[in-house]
């Protein structure tokens, strides 16, 4: 009963709400003589078992609304409060077993109770078990667990109404059972432990009005209980249980083959001990009116036995349901003829690959009477080569559900595999197969579990699967999503916990009729090619797609970047604009030729270009005349400029440059022939003489300074005395433009000039003049010596 208690605690905590955790209370053996008064409301879970407590009273859980599980088992319990349930109206398990309670008819504290789904009274002083008429309003009582010595007719009269999952009697000490005691009770299944001897008319009840009876601890083997069901004709029970049995080989070889021919549906044997096991086969009946037969957890206590001998007993029953699991077998047996059997399970138990074969000489033959076998199940055993299996099962015919899980199959794609066609499901989950292993399976498959494997691709030299439905590949180590050309009519695909960073949506195109989609708890990178997987998962959230996530969204998160770490996927946007290398390139450059564009236009329409050409002119003017001027290039000058004209240029001279340059405006000494020309010299000696008292020569350039030939030679001699001095002397001003064509072929000088040196452009926009006189200024102005202009 204890097991019990711990085993409905331990469920209730692994529900699905961490408060189960917190909210348990564990104050067993404490030696407390009371229930503590500080009990936490929150408390849900408490285990008092083991210590003290001899009365519990009215108020010990008051403070505990919401209790749903107490366990006082194991204390020295005598009395219980009327009212000490008032304030725990969800309690749904009691644990009151192995107490001092004397007496079943007051129990008034159940009044209070009537939520109780479990209840156990089980090893107090009870003697009778009368229930009292509080049981009665138990209406939702599952679980009813009850011990004594003595039964009586009208005992179980209060819970005639109850309808019970379980009824379970703990027979103590010799037994006083009045025949037709359990008539009242319902239940669906009723437990009895037996004591040290067999209560005849008891089980006899049980067989007649309970539709599961399970017998805990049968005295002397099976032998009364084998004596009774040969005499029964009709039996209403139709699941029998047999439980924590310790027998003789013989004795509970009797005891199944006579069940075998009872109108019981189901025998179970479970936590079997068995004992001298024989050196030669047990006859086994041909027939059997018994659909079903479990044998788990059997131990052998003998060494000398005949294994053989023993497998052949149960591989020969003639019944449709076969089960010997939790069992260290290592080898079965074929049938000797044609079985019967249509469901056979040896699960968890130590089979290896030669299960159902034989070895005669050299030649290993194979079985040929399981042929109507529907249903294999040979989970968690040692079974290691998946070809050798093949060959074990290609003579069943009618093999349609086979479960291999949980062995360690291997295929290295050597040898050719040899299963029935009519396999439509196949558990391979939990092995070490690889992906080769697709070149090794039953083409008729619907529903395939390969889960918890080692396959890292499925590969195109994959058998096609032209039935498959459903695929589980979870825990595997895929990266990428499989290809469905081979499975033309796959509907389900499970990927759940692999390693796909970022799912190619497009191999879902070979998939037109797939339904399910589970690529959850993959570790996802949020980046670029993630972006269509994202966009198929909102979809599906919004019923656009013929495809179900499964786990949506709550089971995909980024596991990378950084920045998107554990987001959810449908939390995570990235743009498409920093996935596409040609739409990020048309960004970048439209705007970029836009602004460009728009730069050139207000450039050319504000002359921008013009001004930055005269500011950097100016500031090269500036940065000569501070470092490149030498004292010994100022001996003998006079004159800032020498000015050379054309005649017929010159009111613009005398209007603008000579304003402009001399005076306040200016401050500079200009020499130009109308001024400085002194009569009587030859005007070659004046031009020599201006050139050389003059640091710089200003040309003002037009058509007519081209057609006039004294300009040439001011524009000759000048040339010449840049190259004296070595510096920086011309200035050439551009009246309007002069084509280079228009130029002379003999003034090449002049040519030469206009394509080596930086002229000045007269603006004609008198917003721009100010800047041109500046920076023409700027070209001139030099500090010359004080001396009298003569």
């Amino acid at each position: 009963p204890s097991i019990l208690v711990f085993c409905t605690a331990a469920t209730l905590m692994l529900q699905p709400s961490v408060s189960y955790l917190r909210n348990y209370i564990d104050l067993s053996s404490r030696n407390l003589s009371s229930v503590p008064g500080d009990l936490p409301k929150e408390a849900e879970l408490i285990d008092l078992s083991r210590n003290l407590i001899q009365l519990l009273q009215r108020g010990d859980f008051r403070n505990t609304p919401i209790l749903r599980f107490l366990n006082i088992s194991w204390n020295c319990l005598e009395s219980i409060h009327p009212e000490v349930f008032l304030g725990t109206p969800l309690l749904q398990d009691l644990d009151l077993s192995h107490n001092c309670l004397k007496n079943l008819t007051d129990q008034p504290y159940l009044q209070r109770a009537g939520n109780l789904l479990f209840l156990n009274l089980a090893y107090n002083k009870f003697v009778t078990m009368t229930l009292a008429r509080e049981f009665s309003s138990l209406a939702k009582l599952e679980r009813l667990t009850l011990g004594g010595n003595v039964i009586r007719v009208g005992d179980f009269g209060n819970i005639a109404d109850v309808e019970l999952r379980l009824l379970s009697l703990h027979l103590e000490g010799k037994l006083l059972y009045e025949p037709g005691s359990l008539k009242d009770a319902y239940a669906r299944r009723l437990q009895v432990e037996l004591n040290k001897e067999f209560p005849l008319h008891l089980i006899n009840d049980a067989l007649s009005f309970f539709p599961e009876v399970e017998l805990l601890k049968l005295p002397e083997g099976c032998r009364e209980l084998s004596r009774q069901l040969s005499q029964r004709a009709e039996i209403y029970t139709s699941r029998l249980f047999l439980t924590n049995v310790s027998i003789n080989w013989s004795d509970f070889t009797r005891c199944v083959t006579v069940a075998l021919n009872t109108t019981v549906s189901h025998l179970s044997v479970s936590d079997v001990t068995l004992h001298r096991l024989p050196q030669t086969d047990t006859p086994m009946a041909n027939t059997s009116r018994v659909k079903s037969v479990t044998v788990r957890e059997v131990t052998v206590k003998s060494f000398l036995f005949s294994q053989e001998a023993v497998y052949n007993f149960f591989i020969n029953m003639p019944v449709e349901s076969l089960a010997l699991t939790d069992t260290a077998i290592i080898h079965m047996t074929c049938p000797k003829s044609q079985s019967p059997v249509t469901h056979l399970s040896f699960s968890h138990c130590s089979l290896s690959d030669t299960i159902f074969s034989r070895v005669e000489g050299l030649i290993t033959i194979e079985c040929k009477t399981l042929g109507n076998l529907r249903t294999l199940t040979l989970a968690r055993n040692n079974f290691k080569s998946l070809q050798s299996l093949s060959k074990r099962m290609r003579y069943m015919k009618s093999l349609q559900d086979l479960d291999l899980s949980f062995n360690r199959l291997v295929y290295d794609g050597q040898g050719e595999c040899y299963w029935p066609q009519n396999i439509s499901i196949l558990h391979l989950s939990s092995n070490s197969l690889t992906s080769s292993a697709f070149q090794c399976l039953p083409t008729g498959v619907e529903r395939l579990d390969l889960q918890n494997n080692q396959l890292s691709v499925v590969s195109s030299s994959t058998l096609k699967l032209k039935r498959l439905l459903s695929l589980n590949l979870n825990a595997n180590r895929l990266l990428d999503l499989p290809v469905c050309d081979n499975f033309p009519l796959l509907q389900e695909l499970l990927l759940r916990s692999n390693s796909l960073h970022a799912p190619s949506v497009d191999r879902l195109e070979s998939c037109p009729r797939l339904k399910t989609l589970d690529v959850s708890y993959n570790a996802f990178m949020c980046i670029c090619p993630l972006r269509g997987f994202i966009r198929l998962g909102l979809e599906s959230e919004k019923n656009r797609t013929g495809v179900t996530f499964l786990q949506w969204p709550q089971g995909y998160y980024c596991s990378y970047p950084e920045a998107f770490k554990d987001s959810n996927l449908n939390n995570i946007w990235i743009s498409e604009i920093s996935c596409n290398t040609g739409l990020l390139a048309a960004a970048i450059l439209c705007p970029a030729v836009v602004t460009i564009s728009v730069v050139l236009m207000l450039c050319r329409h504000f002359d921008i270009p013009w001004y930055v050409g005269m500011i950097w002119q100016w500031t090269r003017a500036k940065h000569r005349a501070r470092h490149q001027l030498r004292p010994q290039d100022l001996v003998g000058i006079k004159f800032h400029a020498f000015v050379s004209y054309s005649q017929k240029d010159r009111d613009w001279v005398w209007d603008y440059l000579l304003p402009n340059l001399e005076g306040p405006a200016g401050g500079l000494r200009i020499c130009h022939h109308e001024k400085n020309f002194v009569p009587g010299r030859t005007i070659i000696n004046n031009i020599l003489t201006c050139v050389e008292t003059s640091r710089r020569c200003v040309f003002v350039l037009s058509a007519h300074f081209i057609k006039s030939n004294w300009c040439h030679y001011e524009l000759y001699f000048a040339s010449h005395q840049h190259l004296a001095r070595s510096s920086d002397s011309v200035v050439l001003v551009l009246l309007e433009p002069v084509p280079q064509y228009l130029i002379p072929s003999k003034y090449y000088q002049l040519k030469a000039m206009m394509a080596r040196h930086t002229y000045l452009e007269w603006p004609q926009d008198k917003a721009k003049q100010r800047l041109f006189w500046a920076n023409l200024r700027a070209a001139l102005q030099a500090d010359l010596p004080d001396l009298t202009v003569s």
